[in-house]
């Protein structure tokens, strides 16, 4: 390493220094569709009662981080399991129809074998993670485009080192976080799908949003390695 070189980033206090804020995307319990294979999107489905267990299960776990703020998707869903995390922590659930999954049209309420049946070529180009208006609905571009705001003006709000807990859906939490991260949409695929009651965590650094847990359905670990 050369005499000039600064790895320790910006000094305390300055200007670009990273505020250590952590942001947890956090999915909804199971619901009835979900146990089907029936594509949801915009649906207002609610939670079945293995679906309440998993989120009272979770906010348990969650509650013992400490958060300073929860917004929810207002969907049923969501809403249902963000409630379970406020009345552990008393604070109050914003909800922000920002954060709804993503409006897949004709193909809500339909599984996969379904659609692939009626909209195979479709359903072929989505796959392949083409750009699809699935059903005529939205892009999963569209969705980040009103997400992603959404949980970055909540996380703005936080203190330094606070934590912010999002209940959203799959899809978006998926194209949230690779807005956030900087992701090409093409590849957003790549980070797979989120459990029923599990979450994603964000973790605040020099050179923006870092993914320190995807799918993880325990409370997260330091990370301790060269590469931290």
């Amino acid at each position: 390493m050369s005499a000039t070189a600064s790895p320790a980033g910006p000094a305390p206090g300055a200007p670009n220094a990273p505020r250590d804020r952590r942001i947890i995307l956090w999915r909804h319990g199971q619901t009835s569709w979900n146990v089907e294979g029936r594509f949801q999107g915009t649906t207002d489905i609610e939670l079945t009662r293995t679906g309440v267990q998993q989120a009272r299960r979770s906010a348990r776990r969650l509650a013992q981080l400490k958060p300073h703020a929860i917004v929810s998707s207002d969907l049923r869903r969501a809403a249902a399991t963000a409630a379970e995390l406020a009345g552990l922590t008393g604070l109050e659930v914003q909800h922000d129809a920002g954060l709804r999954e993503t409006y897949a049209g004709d193909w809500q309420g339909l599984t996969h074998t379904e659609i692939n049946e009626r909209y195979g070529a479709e359903y072929l180009a989505w796959k392949h993670g083409e750009p699809v208006r699935r059903g005529g609905g939205e892009l999963e571009t569209e969705v980040a485009d009103r997400a992603a705001p959404v949980v970055l003006r909540h996380a703005d709000a936080l203190p330094d080192g606070g934590t912010l807990v999002v209940v959203s859906h799959g899809g978006a939490i998926r194209t949230t976080i690779g807005r956030l991260l900087g992701i090409e949409a093409r590849h957003w695929e790549g980070l797979g799908g989120l459990t029923n009651c599990f979450w994603s965590v964000l973790g605040e650094g020099v050179r923006g949003w870092r993914l320190l847990e995807h799918n993880a359905g325990s409370l997260p670990e330091p990370v301790i390695g060269d590469d931290d």
